[in-house]
């Protein structure tokens, strides 16, 4: 073998190496995988990590550029007999995967994992809604793929360094929802290593730019993705195949780094990602939750309500992915969930990090855009060591009269460390999706997915889902 210029390895180098353990080890595990072998907690989780994705699809559904794209899709598209959530539209399944992908990203209300630096579960939950109707699921189905999408996701998230400059929607997700649409069609291990290695090689190239300037293309990253996972199947069914480890090319070196691929199998089967995500409540980015919660406890022990207008100053200090959200003048619903000084701002003016507190009317609020420049963001990078296991956040209130107020949080609400409880998540979903159908067909679908691992098929979920929003619905 000789040496090549610029680090290019030789083919003949290239080709010798054989397919990784952990990867041999994956298939067999995916493929022998059964609902008996969820630990009854995990299945818990799954069934709120689902019913918490029906809820941010079917709010995120009703925002108009849901509504249109919705439109044109039927348009070029046709319909199909799979469910875009909450608009009462049936697609194909892959524009439908792409569709509730999309909506269940657009109010970032959505759930993730703070290990994997993501949101595995709306890469996943949209292409398995898509596809486990027509091969005649069995509701335990529809859960064991739903951890098992989950875990590679997750522990891709987690065994990778994806570049800096990348967001993490829309990469390792398509593996996810790949691996759960493979096993709900009962692929076999040589099947499952096939679907990954295609599926690695299909996710995006996606910029972290986006949601800092409110490029609203990023919330098409989660729908394009499931979109995807539902192709990789399909190829790999046909006999398509992706190069031997594919999963370790694209994250060894294509779109990051330091690929670790012990940490795929440690304690694969014992711990389950699934059951140490997050919930969301604030509907801004997570890296915003923090500062939020600490502001939260400084209103509480102010009285209850602070005027935006008597705030001389507030000063936070964060660790790094926080602090780079500290651009005080959002153009739009999506750059204000990534502006730490804007949420900040429209907490305190709004009560509460509502949906509505960063629509056009709350953004162009001239006192609120006041407060959101008197806000400076820090890093404190003995907080920055911290991560991933803390999200910690320290503000300090300074009022036009001289009096101080400070707060301190080392993770965020809803956190594994500090989780919701099972009837906040279900308050979530209530509030979320009460107003897109009212509240008896919201709690119908809260009962049919607490029940939905005795369920033999998944039609009443799907009917369910396909029902149109109530007139007037809106979140």
């Amino acid at each position: 073998m000789t040496s090549l210029s610029f680090d290019v390895k030789p083919a003949s180098a290239l080709l010798a190496a054989a397919r990784p353990s952990w990867l041999d080890r994956w298939g067999t595990f995916a493929a022998g995988l059964t609902f008996a072998d969820l630990p009854a907690p995990v299945v818990e989780r799954a069934k709120l990590v689902l019913l918490d994705c029906v809820g941010v699809i079917a709010a995120g559904m009703q925002e108009p550029e849901c509504q249109a794209l919705a439109g044109r899709m039927a348009e070029t598209g046709g319909s199909g007999d799979c469910a875009a959530i909450g608009s009462g539209r049936g697609f194909a399944a892959g524009s439908a995967a792409l569709l509730n992908g999309l909506a269940g990203t657009m109010l970032e209300l959505d759930e993730g994992n703070q290990y994997a630096r993501g949101h595995p579960a709306i890469h996943v939950v949209p292409a398995l809604l898509a596809a486990g109707p027509r091969l005649k699921a069995s509701g335990a189905d529809l859960l064991t793929a739903l951890a098992l999408g989950y875990e590679i996701g997750s522990r891709i998230g987690i065994a990778a360094k994806l570049l800096v400059t990348t967001h993490p929607h829309g990469t390792w997700g398509t593996a996810g929802a790949a691996l759960g649409v493979a096993h709900l069609n009962r692929a076999d291990a040589a099947m499952m290593i096939e679907t990954l290695n295609i599926a690695s090689t299909l996710g995006l190239a996606t910029s972290r730019r986006t949601m800092l300037e409110g490029g609203t293309v990023r919330n098409a990253y989660a729908g394009v993705s499931n979109q995807l996972g539902l192709t990789a199947w399909d190829l790999a069914a046909s006999g398509i195949i992706g190069e031997t480890d594919g999963i370790g090319s694209v994250f060894g070196g294509v779109i990051a780094t330091d690929f670790r691929p012990e940490l795929m199998v440690e304690e694969l089967g014992e711990r389950w990602e699934i059951a140490r995500n997050y919930f969301k409540r604030h509907a801004a980015c997570r890296y915003t939750h923090g500062a939020l919660d600490a502001l939260g406890d400084i209103v509480a022990k102010a009285g209850g309500r602070i005027d935006p207008a008597e705030v001389a100053a507030i000063e936070v200090d964060t660790y790094v992915w926080a602090a780079q959200l500290d651009g005080p003048e959002p153009k739009n619903m999506l750059a204000a969930k990534f502006s730490l000084p804007f949420a900040l701002a429209t907490f305190l003016a709004n009560g509460a990090a509502t949906p509505d507190a960063f629509r056009d009317g709350a953004r162009r609020d001239a006192a609120t855009r006041e407060l959101a420049r008197r806000v400076t963001v820090r890093e404190d990078r003995g907080l920055t060591a911290r991560l991933p296991g803390l999200r910690p956040a320290r503000v300090r209130l300074t009022l036009a009269d001289g009096r101080r107020f400070e707060a301190e949080v080392l993770t965020n609400r809803g956190d594994t460390e500090d989780p919701y409880s099972p009837d906040e998540v279900r308050g979530k979903f209530a509030d979320l999706a009460g107003p897109v159908w009212g509240a008896a067909h919201a709690a119908a679908i809260a009962d049919c997915v607490a029940s939905i691992d005795r369920a033999a098929d998944l039609s009443t979920l799907t009917r369910l889902l396909s029902a149109p929003a109530a007139a007037g619905g809106s979140v």
